[in-house]
């Protein structure tokens, strides 16, 4: 995973927060959402934002938990910009939501489950640590990962099953 050797947001309770964007993930679930869950803090532990992904509900495809947390969280403070802050998701982000992360400027990445078809922190890609771009973000991942994996095995087991 990418990230340097020192977590520099340790501080942070990563599995309390992690539990929250399980939280998230579990609504997501619910909605017959691909159930991925986020919550964006800052250093202090204050919760910004939260989400899980709405790309069905929407009908839109960039309505991921990432990207819709950023939004609530950039509204929140009236910047784009979310400095010092920390995002939380079950799952490895993808690259839409990896540009996202680093275009809003954010300190950290915690994730839980590794994502080997789409991750790009690390697992298929790593834009997090791209030295062609101007920003990077600090990964530490597999928080909770077997919990974050089974919610996403246990959704799509059930979406087999019923779609025959």
């Amino acid at each position: 995973m990418a990230g340097p050797e020192i977590d520099p947001f340790a501080g942070l309770d990563h599995k309390r927060f992690m539990a929250l964007a399980l939280a998230e993930a579990r609504r997501g679930f619910r909605a017959e959402e691909v159930p991925v869950g986020a919550v964006l803090v800052d250093f202090s532990g204050a919760v910004l934002a939260s989400a899980h992904n709405r790309t069905v509900t929407l009908n839109d495809p960039t309505a991921h938990a990432e990207v819709l947390a950023l939004r609530r969280a950039a509204r929140r403070r009236r910047n784009y910009r979310l400095l010092n802050t920390v995002l939380y998701v079950t799952v490895e982000p993808c690259m839409m939501c990896m540009g996202a992360i680093l275009h809003a400027r954010l300190t950290g990445l915690v994730f839980g489950a590794p994502d080997p078809r789409w991750g790009a922190a690390g697992s298929l890609f790593d834009i997090s640590a791209d030295p062609q771009l101007n920003h990077r973000v600090t990964v530490v991942g597999g928080v909770r990962r077997e919990a974050c994996g089974r919610l996403m095995r246990s959704f799509f087991r059930d979406r087999r099953k019923r779609d025959g």
